[in-house]
């Protein structure tokens, strides 16, 4: 706690030499916030529409998954973050939960259990803005309903190798499934929001549209042609009609499947040869509309999601190519023999080898995805009276907002 008294020692001699009280400082950034309709506002939005989103899921025969906010490994992401904090406990280094994406897959292993979700903990040291500009979509601390359910395909590797097309033809159709499950739960969220919320909604200068299937959809390949790489969803949004869109067919996480990935020789294809049509991963964008004037503000990703990878060979291989890993893992008579190099991936991936008794592998077919709490309510609501994401929150910790957070 020394260290902590310290920080807040010095911060405080800081703003006081800018004129300001410390009292003045917490009214400013917390406590007028707390006491503000605003406040009250978006956190009567965001209790409707948690609570529709569960409801659906449970509705659709998915199990809710307990909260693992510590591990020997997590999500290493495909954007950089300052760190990754490290818990020790019991002499072993835990840690923080980038996100529950891996302990999705494990609890997919039971048969039974069509899908889980989870309310899911999510600690990304994200780094400022190098520009100190607000960016509005990031919290180094924020909520994110993960889904993942199950595929049930019985695709091995045999077929992976030398049954393409019909092994796109059953990527296909799982990838129209899951698509069609997300347009659903994003309208079964919306429509309990409109129903409930309208108040809410009205005061904070802002209106909603319930959205109907098929929402648009705007291909990433396509997309970086037309407007490139900066503010890609924003100006995608510009273009499509509606507060909702989809973005597929993006390079990102080492476990949004790639197909093919492993040609039948077992050679790879070299990364800069995947078309967004050989990527089965989805964003949902979104956008507030302005109450005054109906236009639409900028989009923001609101949801990611993928059809996963699910046997053993390509998800070596991703890790390897994505340099997660540094050398394949090497079992010999049930031992990991190189679990030393392996860092935290030793039992993860000890459990993706895995087979039963008839030799077919644990390992689960899986499509998924999760969407931001947050980031969903700042999309939806930022207009008159939201101006950034901590304005939706009680505790938000966003990067670019204070040098220091005092709650």
């Amino acid at each position: 706690m020394g260290f902590i008294g310290e920080d807040l020692f010095h911060f405080q001699a800081t703003i006081g030499q800018s004129g300001t009280t410390f009292e003045e400082f917490v009214r400013d950034n917390y406590v007028d916030k707390w006491v503000n309709d605003d406040i009250y506002n978006a956190m009567n939005v965001r209790t409707t529409f948690v609570t529709a989103i569960n409801n659906y899921l449970v509705n659709e025969g998915l199990l809710n998954l307990e909260r693992v906010e510590m591990s020997p490994v997590t999500d290493p992401l495909a954007h950089d973050v300052e760190h990754v904090p490290t818990i020790h406990y019991k002499g072993m280094p835990y840690v923080a939960t980038h996100s529950m994406i891996y302990m999705k897959f494990l609890a997919c292993f039971n048969p039974r259990i069509k899908g889980v979700f989870i309310d899911s903990p999510n600690i990304r040291l994200e780094i400022e803005s190098p520009q100190r500009k607000q960016r509005g979509k990031y919290l180094i601390d924020f909520s994110q309903i993960d889904v993942e359910l199950r595929r049930n395909r019985g695709v091995d590797f045999e077929q992976y190798k030398s049954q393409p097309d019909k092994v796109k033809r059953i990527l296909r159709e799982d990838y129209e499934m899951i698509i069609d499950f997300f347009e659903r739960m994003v309208i079964a969220a919306t429509t309990a929001i409109a129903e409930k919320n309208e108040d809410s909604l009205k005061a904070l200068g802002v209106a909603l549209e319930v959205p109907k299937k098929p929402f648009p959809r705007v291909r990433h390949d396509e997309a970086l042609r037309k407007y490139g790489k900066v503010d890609l969803d924003a100006k995608v949004g510009e273009d499509v009609k509606g507060q909702f869109f989809w973005v597929t067919g993006l390079m990102r996480e080492n476990y949004d499947l790639i197909y093919p990935y492993i040609q039948p020789d077992g050679t790879r294809l070299p990364i800069p040869s995947f078309t967004s049509d050989m990527i089965y991963n989805y964003d949902i964008c979104a956008k507030s509309i302005l109450r005054k004037t109906g236009k639409f503000t900028p989009a923001l990703e609101v949801l990611s999601g993928a059809i996963r990878e699910w046997l053993y060979e390509p998800i070596i291989c991703r890790l390897l190519d994505n340099r997660i890993l540094p050398e394949a893992p090497v079992f010999e008579n049930g031992m990991l023999q190189n679990i030393a190099s392996l860092d935290g991936y030793g039992p993860f991936l000890t459990a993706v080898h895995m087979k039963d008794a008839k030799g077919k592998p644990y390992f689960p077919e899986t499509m998924g995805a999760g969407i931001g709490v947050e980031r969903t309510l700042y999309a939806l609501l930022k207009g008159a009276k939201i101006e950034k994401i901590d304005d939706i929150t009680c505790f938000g910790k966003n990067p670019d907002t204070y040098p220091i957070f005092l709650f």
